[in-house]
């Protein structure tokens, strides 16, 4: 078994089937100070009193998925990096990419596969499609296969802050996609922490109408599906692909159609712990588990059907 930096030794050609790899840079040090210097958000002074429901009108707890396009899904699927990155060869990421195209266009997307980027090309095309027409789409989806760190996806040639790429759907800036569904599942490690496991017993308002009368927050209706939790590896097998992303694809050809975005996802949580634990020759890697991890700002339940 090697990890994604060449900790257990040289990646590439070494790789098998019958072993697991990590999506990580074996350093941390570049996100402590970052948490040492968050600053205490001051209280705001102001009512505290909740918006009212406009008199007559039923809130919706559903998005509404009656648009002509299901959306589009940009898949980036970064396998080879530049030597000064450090950054081993992400062999099994291909059978994700894959399985990702194909499940996510039974699901009714416009799916486009993007090879390894740099960092100016990440951005620069997660750019143009925010600024495209999404009038007639339900929703968009982007699914990033890389490298990573807490906060940081790699790119090719270096490292980005997550963030910079998401940063242009907000719902000041890319205006045909407020109020609809921006979905973000992100395959890479973000830190550096083993997961050792442990023995256990067995809106008021119409979703096309515009009304002046309401404002909505510029980060809603995102959702961030990550295959771990913050300051962990995230395990990917060279011959079958990570365990996020087969749990992922499982899931979703089983009840893409049938079940609530957040029930799909618990059920990859599930899957993932469950069903996967790492495989090594080195004891340090060996045995190992993994726990997703869904950070939502949707604001209702999300069906793949009209």
């Amino acid at each position: 078994m090697a990890d994604d930096q060449g900790h257990a030794g040289e990646q590439g050609a070494g790789e098998s089937a019958g072993t697991d790899a990590i999506d990580a840079k074996p350093d941390r040090t570049s996100f402590v100070p970052s948490l040492l210097k968050k600053k205490k958000k001051k209280k705001e002074d102001g009512s505290t009193q909740p918006a009212s429901t406009p008199k007559g009108e039923v809130p919706t707890y559903k998005y509404n998925m009656n648009f002509e396009k299901m959306g589009k899904c940009i898949i980036i699927n970064n396998k080879n990096f530049d030597r000064v990155t450090g950054m081993g060869i992400r062999n099994g990421t291909d059978k994700d990419a894959e399985a990702l195209f194909k499940c996510f266009r039974s699901l009714g997307f416009d799916v486009v596969v993007h090879n390894d980027c740099t960092c100016a090309e990440m951005q620069a095309l997660l750019k143009r499609a925010s600024e495209e027409d999404h009038t007639n789409s339900a929703c968009f989806a982007c699914i990033l296969l890389s490298h990573g760190e807490e906060n940081c996806i790699y790119g090719k040639d270096g490292m980005t802050a997550i963030k910079d790429l998401t940063v242009h759907f907000r719902g000041d800036r890319c205006k045909t996609l407020l109020e609809k569904p921006k979905l973000f599942f992100i395959q890479a490690c973000r830190g550096t922490e083993l997961d050792d496991g442990v023995q256990a017993d067995s809106g008021p308002i119409s979703d096309t109408d515009a009304n002046p009368r309401y404002k909505v927050p510029v980060e809603a209706d995102f959702l961030f599906a990550y295959s771990t939790v913050p300051g962990y590896y995230s395990w990917r097998n060279p011959g079958r692909g990570s365990w996020f992303v087969q749990a992922l694809c499982s899931i979703l050809e089983e009840h893409g159609k049938d079940l609530e975005l957040m029930q799909i996802l618990t059920r990859v949580n599930y899957r993932v712990a469950r069903h996967f634990e790492s495989q090594s020759d080195d004891p340090h890697f060996n045995e190992k588990k993994q726990i997703p991890c869904v950070v939502s700002m949707l604001t209702k339940e999300l069906h793949f059907r009209k």
